[in-house]
């Protein structure tokens, strides 16, 4: 396989030629942990003409619960409240990029497709790629016209953490966590309360999809690398996990893009797998 699945990213050459389509909706995605309102501010100071800040916390997420990870999905209703605010209609084109190649962006690439809307693209080698390609900045917030947008839920791309044991006790499911290596075996852990992983997960980072310029690599080698993580098993057994159910969804792009269609998101990851004792927790190597 040479090529990647269509319409599931987007060079910049392409979208400055169609920076212009009314039907298009571009949204920012910058992000850090360790400085929530770090994306916001750069948003401000400039960002690709049309683009609407979509903040992780805000936008993309529900508030924390005591049995929740870090980034519980939001109401869908609310959600899709607010992509029609946004201008957002079931015809609109979306395009998501930050500065991350696509570890925060993938988030709103997934939840879109969650919520039944599958014309959304992740802007390839984000905002350095746009720079890079000529594409100018600008600190103009647009307005767009208020529309329509209906939530089309498919749960069936996400797993809960009780479905997810239950499906590892069975096993006939396969995580694959997107995590640093060194977090993955539970040597440091910058964010959440216990180390370690889940048993039985394998480390696929997510760092490790992109060459050296931060574009995916060709879709022959991510198909290379996932067929061997998936074994005998089908793209549909996978699930993948991260810390909060964000950066995962960067793995599970890259399977799309190689044509392994199918796998799900482990909403909750590392961060609520820890909420119960009854779970267990491994550390190390996989085994």
């Amino acid at each position: 396989m040479t090529e990647y699945s269509p319409g599931l990213i987007v060079d910049p050459q392409t979208l400055r030629a169609q920076i212009h389509d009314p039907d298009l909706r571009i949204f920012d995605c910058r992000f850090a942990l360790s400085d929530t309102e770090l994306g916001r501010r750069l948003y401000h100071e400039g960002h690709i003409p049309g683009a609407i800040y979509a903040h992780l916390d805000e936008h993309l997420s529900s508030a924390i619960t005591p049995t929740s990870g870090r980034h519980p999905l939001p109401d869908p209703s609310r959600f899709a409240a607010w992509l029609g605010q946004c201008g957002v209609s079931p015809e609109s084109r979306v395009v998501v990029y930050d500065d991350l190649n696509g570890a925060f962006a993938g988030r709103l690439w997934w939840m879109l497709r969650w919520v039944g809307h599958a014309r959304v693209a992740v802007l390839e080698g984000g905002l350095q790629a746009w720079e890079a390609a000529g594409g100018t900045l600008t600190p103009d917030v647009p307005r767009h016209r208020p529309q329509g947008f209906e939530a089309r839920v498919r749960d069936d791309l996400w797993v809960t953490s009780d479905d997810l044991a239950d499906a590892l006790a069975r096993g006939d499911i396969r995580v694959i966590d997107a995590r640093a290596p060194e977090r993955y075996r539970g040597e440091v852990e910058p964010t959440d309360p216990v180390a370690g992983h889940i048993p039985g997960a394998l480390n696929l980072p997510l760092t490790e999809n992109l060459d050296a310029e931060g574009r995916f690599l060709p879709a022959a080698r991510l198909r290379a690398r996932f067929l061997d993580a998936m074994g005998d098993g089908s793209a549909t057994t996978i699930a993948h996990s991260c810390g909060s159910g964000v950066t995962a969804c960067h793995n599970l792009l890259a399977m799309e893009l190689a044509g392994l269609s199918g796998s799900k998101l482990y909403v909750g990851s590392w961060s609520e797998w820890i909420r119960s004792p009854e779970r267990a927790v491994a550390t190390g190597e996989a085994s």
